[in-house]
């Protein structure tokens, strides 16, 4: 299934024993079940103290976990910041109207 290719895919990644572990879009061909498998390897892999680098569309995934957000429309950085504060209150726009567009989906 996709969600256990994506396992074996970080596994293999994780082999080498990296410092920094990059995630482009991990969840973006799975269905929820597999998404929600593949975010809670994920998320231990952060609990465990691991760095990771992911761009995601996975909002609660980014808030709960994350320390640091890096928000970009059309390849554009809007806002940089901790991800509970930068939902609690955008500055620009584009994550206001990202944040709505999200909730309301």
């Amino acid at each position: 299934s996709g969600g256990q290719q994506q396992r074996v895919a970080i596994a293999r990644a994780l082999a080498m024993s990296p410092k920094v572990l990059l995630c482009d879009e991990i969840t973006s061909a799975l269905d929820p079940e597999l998404v929600n498998e593949v975010l809670s390897v994920v998320r231990q892999l952060a609990a465990d103290g691991m760095t990771l680098i992911m761009v995601t569309h996975e909002m609660r995934f980014a808030r709960e976990v994350g320390d640091k957000l890096v928000f970009m429309h059309q390849g554009k950085v809007h806002e940089v910041g901790d991800p509970k504060v930068l939902f609690a209150n955008p500055k620009t726009p584009e994550l206001a109207n990202f944040i709505g567009t999200v909730e309301h989906a």
